[in-house]
């Protein structure tokens, strides 16, 4: 006879299921009420950021110093609040377990941010100003710089490891709010980043750079973007500049009339070689289609002194475009005919003077007038803090390269993006390029345009990586009627009239190889080699005015598939929209 109770066993069964059902119900109150806090300690951060960012760009420094400790605070409990078992442990749910991971990731870059990167360039900020970095017209004090080196270090070295954690969260996991807030924490921590990087590397660089350790001399070359090459255009006027206790001075202007073809051509690297022929090594013109500015830059310098005789400490090279950025922080610049401002001065530089000078001679002396406008303008009238502002906008969009000729100093540009040098894949992500090389013989680039896309997954059970490429000739119908031959090299070079000739470099992840190569559908004849451990397809591309093509190339192996993957590309006049698609296996 039953006494009403249920056997051990079942009751036993049942206090489990009561008990785990207990501590489920407790356990989402409690990342509940703990995720909410700390949702709201991550917004107060942001607010609390934004208002540092506005006081220190008003060079409030007291008050900026007054918010860091709340900053610190918010990020601190943040951190706290998710990091406890619990919410660990719901880290590994299906699903969802992405999104607790997302916030504990945000909230321990913030922290990390707060507690060792905040207080030191605070630091920096309230020793010199940055707002001007030192600068009184064309000189630079660089006494300051020694100084803040250490602490920029220490603030580059978390910012960067930071930068590198934010990439690495898989944002395309979680839901949509919390999706497009990593994104746009990702942007600030990338942004600062850079500008402490920059800074840090500034304050290393700069004293010897700029003759603190005695004279010091640079080629500057100005690229021309209607005319590409692989690092932004055809070499046009060239400067020699002096630098000496942080003073900048002219010394010489040159133009590529000045360096005839060598019979022997300079040695170039079998990539190089592979992808241009010894052009580069014989044409002075042909120097910047160098992939790799830690080759480029050397040959510069080495052309330079075979031709003048200076000793060069190093060589900078600018693309048209920085002169855009340097107009809107000079005001505007005369030259020859014409008076040019922010929305004119790239029109002129890259049409309208061959348009009204069909000489060559004339318009390579136009054009070194306006490098030379360019240089004094910047040197002698800029606002220190919008002339540093116009080279970081420049060098965010990879139109400045400098190269030194001191071990030391180079090993650092080479790291830099300033350095030009080949990506290096890593924990950052992995790097596909495109490089654009005009063999038209004009300045038919003015009329040309591109749009990258890249595409990420598995294809035939490998991790693969596709690149694709779309190249317009924009160029009018009647493009050779309407512009004059300089533009359009007038069949000179075995090109129609009108019509643009290019060769398309496109280099996959490092030891990754080439799995397929198309061309509007179809498969042609390439050009293949390596530049270093990279697999490189070269199209040569002719296009009639209104054509346009698309080149399609997947890489499997080493580091394909990798979602973090990233685009370098030539500078362009106008940059190329870069997208990311849906993998078409082919």
């Amino acid at each position: 006879m039953s006494d009403g109770r249920l056997p051990v066993r079942r009751r036993w069964v049942r206090w489990t299921i009561g008990a785990v059902v207990t501590f489920l119900v407790l356990a989402i109150g409690w990342v509940v009420i703990r995720g909410a806090s700390a949702v709201s300690e991550l917004q107060n951060i942001q607010a609390s950021a934004s208002q540092m960012r506005t006081a220190i760009a008003e060079g409030n420094l007291e008050k900026a110093e007054r918010i860091a400790p709340r900053i610190a605070g918010h990020a601190a409990k943040a951190h706290g609040l998710t990091t406890d078992p619990i919410w660990r442990g719901f880290e590994f749910i299906p699903w969802l377990g992405a999104n607790f991971t997302a916030v504990r990731e945000v909230a321990e870059i913030a922290d990390s941010i707060a507690a060792d990167a905040v207080t030191p360039v605070l630091e920096v900020a309230s020793s010199m100003n940055l707002a001007s970095f030192g600068f009184t017209g064309s000189t630079l004090d660089l006494a300051p710089l020694s100084a803040v080196e250490a602490p920029l270090e220490a603030a580059s070295a978390v910012l960067s490891a930071a930068d590198t954690q934010a990439q690495q969260i898989d944002a395309n996991a979680t839901l949509p709010p919390l999706s497009d807030a990593v994104h746009k924490m990702r942007d600030v921590v990338t942004e600062a980043a850079t500008v402490v990087g920059t800074l840090h590397g500034a304050s290393v660089l700069l004293p010897p750079m700029l003759g603190g350790e005695g004279p010091r001399t640079y080629v500057v070359a100005m690229q021309n973007n209607a005319e590409l090459r692989s690092s932004g255009g055809i070499v046009g006027s060239l400067a020699l500049l002096r630098a000496e206790n942080g003073s900048i001075s002219i010394v010489r202007q040159a133009s590529t009339r000045d360096f005839p073809p060598l019979d022997e051509p300079l040695p170039l690297s079998d990539s190089t070689t592979a992808l241009f022929e010894d052009r580069p090594g014989r044409y002075m013109q042909n120097i910047t289609s160098i992939p790799d500015f830690t080759e480029a830059g050397a040959t510069l310098a080495l052309r330079w002194e075979q031709q003048f005789g200076d000793s060069v400490d190093g060589v900078i090279a600018i693309d048209a475009i920085v002169a855009e950025h340097l107009v809107e922080a000079t005001g505007d610049i005369t030259f020859g005919p014409f008076t040019a401002n922010a929305d004119t001065i790239v029109p002129i530089l890259l049409s309208g003077l061959y348009a009204t000078f069909p000489d060559p001679v004339e318009q390579d002396a136009v054009f070194a007038q306006a490098a030379n406008a360019l240089f004094s303008a910047a040197l002698g009238g800029a606002e220190p803090q919008e002339l540093i502002g116009a080279l970081a906008a420049s060098a965010g969009e990879d139109r400045i390269r400098i190269w030194s000729a001191h071990p030391e100093e180079e090993s650092l540009l080479a790291a830099s993006t300033l350095g030009g040098a080949l990506p290096v894949d890593g924990a950052r992500g992995t790097y596909v390029g495109v490089l654009f090389n005009d063999t038209t013989g004009g300045k038919m680039n003015f009329y040309t345009d591109a749009a990258i896309s890249t595409a990420v997954g598995v294809c035939d059970g490998e991790p693969t990586t596709q690149v694709q490429v779309t190249w317009t000739n924009n160029a009018p119908a009647n493009a050779a009627e309407e512009l004059p031959e300089y533009v359009t090299a007038g069949g000179y070079y075995g090109v129609d009239a009108g019509d643009v000739r290019t060769l398309i470099a496109v280099y996959g992840p490092e030891g990754a190889e080439v799995r397929s190569i198309d061309r509007d559908g179809a498969e042609e004849g390439v050009q293949t080699t390596r530049l270093g451990t990279r697999s490189v397809v070269q199209h040569d591309v002719l296009l009639a005015p209104g054509e346009s093509t698309t080149i399609t190339v997947s890489y499997i192996g080493t580091g394909a598939g990798d979602r973090l993957t990233r685009v370098q590309h030539t500078p362009l006049i106008e940059s190329p929209d870069i997208v990311r698609t849906e993998i078409v296996c082919q």
